[in-house]
Order: C-alpha cells, then sequence, then structure tokens
C-alpha cells in the first residue's frame, strides 16, 4: 500500500487529494497546523480513514520527524498562506509559508528519504502581469502580490532541487479552482453563498470588488486528479493546469443568481475596499502539455461549477 503525505490537508485542495488517494487504496497521511481553532471541517467525512499529524512548514525538525516516522513515498505540499489579499497585510508570513516552507520540506526529504516523489502547489498568481496569453510552463513570471512572489520562490527552489539533488520534484501550475469547500474569503465562494444568503432573505445586498477581473476557472475535484498524475509521471516536471477559458466576475454573477432566478444587477454593488492594491490581467491557461503528458482534461465545466457550488451553499443555508 504506497503512502502519501498531504501538508494543508484541512484544505480545499488538501480533502478532495485525500478522497482521490484513499480511492487508489493509499494511506493517507495528513500534516496540519496545531492551532486553537483546528478546523476538520472539510475532512470530517475522511477523518477515520486518514491519520491526522501536527507539523507546521516553519519548523524544519517537525518535518523531518514525520518523514523518519511515516516514511511517504509521495509527499503533497498544498500548505500555504493561500489567500492573495492577507498576503499583502501578511507579508512576511506568506514569504516564510509559501515561500520558505517549500525548502524546508525539500530539505527534509532530501535528507531522510531522496527517493520520495514531492509536488508542489504552484500558481497561475505567479504570472501576475501578464507577459503573454494564454500561459504555458514557459511563460516568464511577474507576479504582482506578496503571495504570487512566495509561490515563485517555492516553485523554483522545487526546480533547483529537482536539477541539482535528482529529487522526483515536480510542480503544478494550477490556474484558480474552486468548490463548494472554498473558503468564504474567495470571490467565487462569496459569491455562492451571498446568492443563497439573498435567495433566503438574510441579506440585501452583495458587495464585491472588480467585476471585470477576469480568471479562468476550474473544479478543484479535477485538479487534483492532475497533481497525482504529475507524480506517476516517468519524470518530474512542470505542468500548467487549467480550462483554457476565461470568465469574467460579474459572468460569474450571473450565472450564479440566475441559478434561483434572480438577476445579479439587482443585487450586486461593487465596493472600492475589496479592489487589490496590484490587478492580475488575463489569466488564462494554456493546459497542452498536461492533456498530452499526462491524459488530464477537466470534467467540471464553468456553470456545472458554479451551479454546483450555489446549490451546496442553498442546502447549507437550508439546514440552519
Amino acid at each position: 500500500m504506497p503512502t502519501a503525505l498531504i501538508t494543508g490537508i484541512t484544505g480545499q485542495d488538501g480533502s478532495y487529494l485525500a478522497e482521490l488517494l484513499l480511492g487508489k487504496g493509499y494511506q493517507v497521511i495528513g500534516m496540519a497546523r496545531r492551532s486553537s481553532t483546528m478546523t476538520f471541517e472539510r475532512i470530517e467525512h475522511i477523518q477515520d480513514d486518514i491519520i491526522t499529524v501536527p507539523g507546521d512548514l516553519h519548523d524544519q525538525s517537525s518535518l523531518v520527524a514525520l518523514i523518519e516516522e511515516y516514511k511517504p513515498d509521495e509527499v503533497y505540499n498544498l500548505a500555504a498562506q493561500s489567500f492573495v489579499p492577507t498576503s499583502w497585510n501578511q507579508p512576511l508570513l506568506t514569504g516564510e509559508t509559501t515561500g520558505l516552507g517549500v525548502t524546508r520540506l525539500l530539505e527534509a526529504i532530501r535528507q531522510v528519504n531522496p527517493k520520495i516523489r514531492f509536488y508542489q502547489a504552484s500558481s497561475s498568481e505567479m504570472f501576475g502581469k501578464v507577459l503573454e496569453v494564454p500561459q504555458t510552463e514557459e511563460t516568464p513570471f511577474y507576479p504582482r502580490s506578496p503571495y504570487g512572489v512566495a509561490k515563485v520562490y517555492g516553485h523554483w527552489i522545487t526546480v533547483n532541487y529537482r536539477e541539482s539533488f535528482d529529487l522526483f520534484a515536480t510542480s503544478g501550475i494550477l490556474f484558480n479552482h474552486e468548490s463548494p469547500r472554498r473558503g468564504l474569503e474567495f470571490v467565487t465562494r462569496k459569491i455562492a453563498n451571498g446568492v443563497a444568503r439573498i435567495k433566503y432573505g438574510i441579506s440585501k445586498d452583495l458587495r464585491l470588488g472588480n467585476l471585470e477581473s477576469q480568471r479562468d476557472w476550474g473544479f478543484a475535484g479535477d485538479y487534483v486528479e492532475a497533481m497525482w498524475l504529475m507524480l506517476q509521471h516517468h519524470e518530474p516536471d512542470n505542468f500548467v493546469i487549467g480550462t483554457g477559458e476565461t470568465h469574467s466576475v460579474s459572468e460569474f454573477c450571473e450565472i450564479a443568481f440566475s441559478y434561483v432566478g434572480l438577476n445579479y444587477q439587482d443585487y450586486v454593488v461593487q465596493d472600492p475596499r475589496f479592489y487589490r492594491p496590484a490587478e492580475v490581467d488575463l489569466l488564462i491557461s494554456n493546459p497542452a502539455k498536461a492533456k498530452n503528458l499526462l491524459g488530464w482534461t477537466p470534467k467540471v465545466n464553468f456553470r456545472q461549477l458554479i451551479e454546483m457550488m450555489v446549490e451546496a451553499d442553498l442546502q447549507r443555508l437550508a439546514k440552519k
């Protein structure tokens, strides 16, 4: 039975990846930061099937101890300070976790067992002020936030360990991926939850930032499959993962509100408080390499994703 260690298992991607790996017969070890309010909500339904262990990307010795004890065959590094606006308020913490944390984990793998296959969660935010459209594995990076900058560091240190120490270290450059398990601070979930609250008469309006902002949005459940496929590939590499389509926030709103028979223009208020200090431009992926080499394609389309998210929030609120 192969063993996988997932950092950030309590997050959106960690929970979907854990489900996928359990279905493939893995023993799953989930690393979670010990805090006064550890939230296991996303993995509640599989908590009995996985081993959850405390560990922290700030702490080298805890990572070494984990790898020595559980002897994973694969390590998926999904832990990060992953919310872009927060990275402006906490730039040093973001750099420590999202950037240097990757180095600590790679160093632990190199010390304990360099045969481990390693996956680094890179991000389309690394492209930021994009230098070409669409973006591929060869597109130069121009990050526009402390989060994007930290992800660039994590990405390049992964490539350096691969080339310098012959580690199987792979980097997945994932474009925006959403789900009903997305945190409420992210715009897609904020919209889905807002629609449900307005439908049930709990809220009167929904305040958002830049409605013309465009993203390449896919379903997180599809994207974790790409992570797994990367570690089954015969050699480590970098892969762009996305849908190859771009949509605006206003389009997202239109589909979400129309799902419950409402017109978004009657409820959405643009609020300057939610604008980013530096907006990224047109993020749109070219996932051809992943399609050709890994055989990966997304299964859930844009409309299905939005309707799935709104429906989940309607049900969540109905229970309350």
